[in-house]
């Protein structure tokens, strides 16, 4: 589905069924260096049983125009338009990695035009500040497939997901990494994945922005995450009015690596 803005048309994976107004959306926001695909099994799930499914493609990744957000609050600025443009009066915004600091920005930025239009909020595998290392970011830029091979190396605990994600027999690491260049080759006018690490490693809003928040918030960490630990989103989760966190067995791919403890948390928490 593309979605004209006013600057730009916004890819969205729908899971298949058209948008219907009458049902609450849930929009899903990726990480640095991937797409909508990374959220397969949620997204399916919960376009079949009774949600608008809303997984994008960030603007000038893969399937989506407009140049690349420099910044968290460019993304959430998308995020927001997004929202605008179809009309949708009631959203949960389910963010991983770089996509649950858009999440956050975006619900506190929309609460005080349009208050109670955010119904829940999702933070994936989130940190705040989100660092990102000199190193990593030097070879982002400098070789770039040096770096997807370190990022998978940190992001990953296992070598195969469960057979609900992917399939049996899937290799974690070498899906990821081709899904990380395939990414990096679908914008040859800037690199995607140099700007979202800078995007990451210079927000400084989170906290303002938690506490304006007035929605409840799950925040969905991996016990065994090398790029985004547990204890990296503690500050959050203080500044939260309504926190509630659930711990998985997984690495920073928590989507893949525990698809379906993802999707229990996403069931147990978004109640329309």
């Amino acid at each position: 589905m593309l979605i004209p803005l006013p600057t730009h048309k916004l890819y969205a994976y729908t899971g298949g069924k058209p948008f219907n107004p009458a049902q609450p959306t849930a929009v899903f926001i990726h990480g640095v260096l991937n797409d909508h695909s990374v959220w397969i099994l949620q997204t399916r799930y919960m376009a079949h049983h009774g949600w608008n499914v809303l997984a994008i493609d960030l603007p000038g990744h893969c399937k989506s125009e407009g140049p690349p957000p420099q910044s968290v609050e460019e993304a959430a600025d998308t995020i927001i338009a997004l929202l605008d443009a179809l009309k949708i009066d009631k959203a949960a915004l389910i963010g991983h990695s770089f996509g649950s600091l858009i999440a956050l920005e975006a619900a506190a930025r929309d609460s005080a035009a349009h208050p109670g239009r955010v119904s829940h909020l999702v933070m994936v595998g989130t940190a705040y500040p989100m660092r990102v290392s000199p190193a990593l970011l030097d070879l982002s830029v400098n070789a770039p497939f040096k770096a997807i091979d370190m990022v998978n190396s940190f992001s990953h605990s296992t070598l195969a997901p469960p057979p609900s994600a992917l399939g049996p027999g899937t290799w974690l690491y070498g899906g990821s990494k081709a899904l990380m260049r395939r990414v990096l080759a679908s914008n040859t006018q800037v690199n995607v994945f140099h700007t979202g690490f800078k995007a990451c490693d210079s927000y400084s809003g989170a906290e303002a922005a938690m506490p304006r928040v007035s929605c409840p918030t799950l925040f969905v960490l991996g016990n065994a995450d090398q790029m985004t630990p547990p204890k990296a989103a503690q500050s959050l989760i203080e500044l939260c009015t309504q926190p509630k966190v659930v711990k998985l067995t997984a690495g920073h791919s928590l989507m893949t690596e525990a698809p379906e403890g993802v999707l229990q948390a996403l069931k147990a928490f978004l109640k329309p």
